[in-house]
């Protein structure tokens, strides 16, 4: 597939999110999006990420389901041990009580590394599919037919995986502390004279805005520098070989690592919220 276009292109179309957006002759898609204005929908992350959250959900319930209190399977041990694994990082770490952050560890950290996970697939793989797809299918032109398989090399997902958790925050920090309380903290710290409740907000509020953004662009960057060194691999034509693989072998760490990263901070940022001192 590199072969059909110049580097520059081909670099360019694997980075391009399939778009979907509404014009005033009615559904338009990728090109005929460009000047759409805000509401375009990447319908490649949207279809990968919830298809991949239903896929973890129907394992683990399908596993939970077959589970016995005897001798496990290994598919039943190998899930006993990522529930666990995440439990112990949420005992050690959060110091409120709440049922729901457990769960929400658990579900952030199993999605965001499956979704990961799929920087592993060779970067021609998936696109070359749609391509034929488009071209029998719907008679398009496959250099027309973009495909991004990694979500969280897009950021409007990151972003909204972090609004949610930002959202999360606030509701913690007033159902714990109160709004007074909120708002006290906001304004009363890190200065406690208030003579400085302006200098206060503005700090405050940075360092609370500061969370989620973080969340977002740490897990975008890393995801979307890793694609990037996959597809300058790819390029490279048959001579790809001996750099994808110690490069994927290298990720096999690092992927699981930017999810680990992601539910820790989530965690320590609720722990926080959830503080009533």
């Amino acid at each position: 597939m590199a072969s059909e276009y110049t580097t520059s292109e081909y670099i360019k179309h694997h980075l391009t999110n399939a778009s979907m957006c509404s014009t005033d002759n009615g559904i338009a898609f990728n090109k005929a999006c460009a000047d759409a204005g805000f509401w375009t929908w990447h319908i490649d992350t949207l279809a990968w990420s919830i298809g991949l959250g239903l896929l973890v959900m129907w394992f683990f319930r399908s596993v939970a389901k077959k589970a016995n209190s005897g001798i496990p399977t290994k598919t039943q041990a190998f899930v006993e041990l990522v529930v666990d694994f995440v439990n112990d990082n949420v005992v050690s770490t959060y110091h409120g009580r709440s049922k729901l952050i457990a769960p929400l560890a658990l579900t952030i950290f199993v999605w965001v590394l499956v979704m990961n996970l799929m920087d592993l697939v060779p970067v021609d793989v998936l696109p070359s599919i749609a391509g034929l797809i488009g071209q029998h299918g719907f008679g398009m032109d496959p250099h027309d037919v973009y495909m991004k398989a990694v979500p969280t090399t897009d950021l409007n997902l990151t972003f909204a995986l972090a609004i949610g958790v930002f959202g999360l925050i606030i509701y913690y920090s007033i159902k714990m502390k109160g709004i007074g309380g909120f708002m006290k903290e906001l304004t009363m710290q890190p200065f406690g004279h208030p003579l400085f409740i302006p200098v206060n907000f503005i700090l405050e509020t940075v360092t609370l805005l500061a969370r989620p953004l973080s969340l977002a662009l740490r897990l975008f960057g890393n995801l979307y520098a890793s694609e990037l060194i996959f597809i300058l691999i790819a390029t490279l034509g048959i001579w790809q070989l001996p750099l994808h693989f110690p490069w994927a072998v290298f990720h096999i760490l690092v992927l699981p690592l930017q999810a680990f990263i992601f539910m820790m901070l989530t965690i320590v940022y609720l722990s926080l919220a959830s503080e009533d001192h």
